[in-house]
């Protein structure tokens, strides 16, 4: 096993997805509703990010060499990219408690699937995990990353209303903020990266 690539690519998953951020998220949309109809939410949200992702992973790199987009520019691109996600996390004050007039299915596309999940920070983190993987095996172990993110996100979502409790709003914007300035410094590495092979 490759502790070290699962590792880093999950702690890049966790940030980016951030499953407490998004519980709470979760929670806030689906004030009012049914324990049902609210695992129906979070089940339906999960699986449309996973198949998105999942077939981000295998065609991402491919379609970029089609329209001629290096590696590295990616790099720098998505960097900057993860860097403005992850400003607005520092600096975005949280979502209030209050019920939502979106339908059920409606939520579950947008925003928890698309693009809290499977949002362009993670496919960007997707594409280059995948294409620094020197191996079938070792994208293996990035497409099992993900997947675990995922269902600590699910489990998370299940469990939303419990973390609200715990942590409040004072913990969620800790939370927000700190994962924010770790996101950032990923960006900023991703940016050097690809700086460092495009020049």
């Amino acid at each position: 096993m490759n502790t070290t690539l699962f590792l880093n690519a999950f702690t890049s998953y966790f940030v980016v997805i951030d499953p407490i951020g998004a519980a709470l998220i979760f929670y806030s949309l689906t004030l009012g509703r049914t324990f049902r109809q609210r695992l129906r939410v979070i089940l339906k949200a999960t699986g449309i990010a996973a198949a998105v992702i999942l077939i981000f992973a295998w065609v991402g790199e491919g379609l970029l060499t089609t329209l001629g987009i290096s590696m590295d520019a990616l790099r720098v691109a998505g960097g900057i990219l993860l860097f403005n996600t992850a400003f607005r996390m520092i600096t975005s004050a949280p979502l209030p408690d209050k019920p939502t007039d979106r339908s059920v299915g409606d939520i579950a596309v947008y925003p928890l699937a698309i693009p809290l999940m499977a949002g362009p920070g993670t496919l960007t983190i997707t594409v280059l995990l995948m294409a620094d993987a020197d191996s079938p095996a070792n994208q293996g172990w990035v497409i099992a990353a993900v997947v675990s993110v995922l269902l600590v996100t699910l489990a998370a979502g299940l469990l939303a209303s419990q973390i609200r409790r715990l942590i409040g709003k004072t913990g969620d914007e800790i939370i927000q903020r700190l994962l924010g300035v770790i996101l950032a410094a990923l960006a900023i590495q991703f940016v050097a990266n690809g700086a460092n092979g495009l020049f």
